[in-house]
């Protein structure tokens, strides 16, 4: 990752954290590849992962990785990243576990995502491979490698599944050609194997470093809080592109020796039957997920007996609903947490029986993170900024300068949210930072404003989420238009989408406004436009 490179306070930071997670257990000396290896051993025939009628078991998992990672070395260098495109598809695991093998950088990225977002994260990470599908959700991926690549000086090799690769790689081919006589890497468990993009204030995607042993103190952390037991089964609609659908996947089946039921688009009601039929023990997603699960299940008069633990982040969760939830699920538990791909399950939930009161009113308490509440501008009597370490915390960015503002000088990572202290556990009641998070997804204000700007009649602009029941936040752009011109959510939506801008960012509500309020220094005080719109939605 040629991007990456030294810097005094980032390896300062670093070796505190490892001296502190190697003498507290957290860390190990062995890797996800020999979790993989000892599996293929000793349960070969144990299913791992489920998608519709393919059941994917250890053995078949190592040998179709093993032979991946070989033919991804015989085309480029260990330490490349392999980025991959791909819906909830169980080749998405041979694609994340063949890069760890080959000890290159597993890259998930978003499949919503669009020209210009792919072609950014490519050339900010160095990509080396883009694994894409051929189509998904009538939109042609290929087309979309074609029209990134042309404009990349150094682009990947691009390997299409599940359909005709056009003039790329097909994916069946490689998994079908000879194995290269050549051995895997030794890796060293501290090592950088994946990248996550993330939003960000700036308007630019940063890069979210995690090594092996980040990883698998996360992990460790999910089987002792989370009641996580040998042959329990999650569910997994959230996308393998974030960190939360990326390690039900890809980590807890082979480090906690569950099993992983991909859906590769959530739907309420074909989830309950699966969810029946594979006897799930264990779902995590955002608000609307716990919603409509909970509808679902209502309606085909199912208590889903055997679910241990539904754990819902991601965005505002709204306490009726855990509590609800909570009483209708006789054996699960069902609690709010809280974290971040920089610091994932910095609060574990309230996951214990007699915390049914916290984990419907708080997000949760720490397990294995520190965390402290941190002097903020933006926060009231008794509250502050949350700042996180811990050994599942990210190693740093990929470009070391975004680690400047990011830590502070005892190495914890600022998260920009606001927050206080009810007892042992974190409320989170605000943002510092303007991020949106709309069904989970991350979206820049920033990114919004700064294409919008472009547009000949916006004179003005500000772009703010506010709370919506099923979302979790709506979109919304507040503008000072041309004279009297008049913009709607039909003129924003031709003019991004034709800046190949993701659907999932777009705005859903347009308001018309003489101007936007300001202080002093002339900054936009979107917490008055938020209020206005809160105050005279209807929904």
């Amino acid at each position: 990752m040629k991007r990456l490179k030294p810097d005094t306070a980032r390896s300062a930071r670093f070796s505190a954290l490892k001296d502190a997670a190697y003498a507290d257990g957290h860390w190990v000396s062995t890797t996800l590849a020999d979790a993989l290896r000892e599996a293929a051993n000793t349960t070969p025939e144990r299913v791992l992962l489920v998608d519709g009628d393919v059941r994917l078991d250890c053995r078949t998992l190592h040998t179709q990785a093993s032979h991946l990672a070989k033919l991804l070395l015989s085309r480029a260098p260990s330490g490349s990243v392999v980025s991959f495109m791909l819906p909830n598809w169980h080749e998405a695991a041979v694609i994340y576990l063949a890069s760890t093998l080959a000890g290159m950088v597993a890259n998930p990225v978003l499949p919503n995502l669009r020209g210009r977002e792919l072609r950014f994260i490519l050339e900010d990470a160095d990509s080396r491979f883009l694994f894409v599908p051929a189509q998904f959700r009538k939109f042609d991926y290929r087309s979309l490698a074609d029209e990134v690549i042309a404009e990349l000086e150094l682009p990947p090799e691009v390997i299409v599944l599940r359909g005709s690769p056009g003039h790329h790689t097909a994916f069946d081919t490689l998994l079908q050609a000879e194995t290269p006589a050549i051995e895997l890497p030794r890796l060293n468990p501290d090592d950088i194997r994946m990248v996550m993009y993330t939003s960000g204030t700036t308007g630019r995607a940063k890069g979210v470093l995690h090594s092996h042993n980040t990883l698998h103190a996360l992990i460790q952390q999910l089987g002792k809080h989370w009641r996580i037991d040998q042959g329990d089964a999650f569910l997994v609609p959230s996308p393998i592109s974030h960190i939360g659908g990326s390690i039900y996947a890809f980590e807890c089946p082979l480090l906690l020796g569950s099993r992983a039921v991909l859906m590769e688009a959530w739907q309420p009601e074909p989830a309950i039957d699966l969810m029946e039929a594979e006897g799930c023990t264990h779902m995590a997603g955002a608000t609307p997920f716990l919603e409509q699960l909970l509808a679902a299940a209502r309606s085909k008069n199912t208590h889903l007996q055997k679910l241990k633990t539904f754990i819902c982040g991601g965005a505002a969760v709204p306490p009726q609903l855990i509590r609800e939830a909570a009483d209708y699920f006789p054996n699960a538990c069902v609690t709010r947490v809280y974290g971040s791909t920089e610091v994932p399950v910095t609060t574990v939930g309230a996951p214990l029986p007699n915390e049914l009161e916290f984990a419907a009113d708080t997000d949760g308490r720490a397990g294995i993170a520190l965390i402290k509440l941190a002097e903020h501008p933006a926060a009231l009597p008794g509250e502050g900024e949350i700042c996180a370490k811990g050994p599942q915390m990210l190693l740093g960015y990929l470009h070391a300068e975004d680690d400047t503002k990011s830590f502070d000088d005892e190495g914890y990572f600022r998260t920009g949210d606001i927050g206080r202290y009810i007892g042992d556990y974190i409320q989170v009641t605000g943002r510092a930072k303007d991020i949106i998070i709309r069904n989970g997804e991350n979206i820049s204000p920033k990114e919004l404003e700064d294409l919008l700007l472009e547009h000949t009649d916006i004179v003005d602009i500000a772009i703010v989420g506010r709370p919506h029941p099923k979302t979790g936040e709506r979109v919304c752009a507040v503008i000072v238009a041309e004279g009297d011109k008049m913009l709607d959510v039909k003129a924003l939506f031709e003019f991004l989408v034709a800046r190949n801008v993701a659907k999932f960012k777009i705005p859903e509500q347009v308001d018309i406004w003489e101007s936007l309020p300001r202080n002093a220094s002339g900054k936009v005080l979107k917490h008055e436009i938020r209020a206005a719109l809160i105050k005279n939605s209807k929904d």
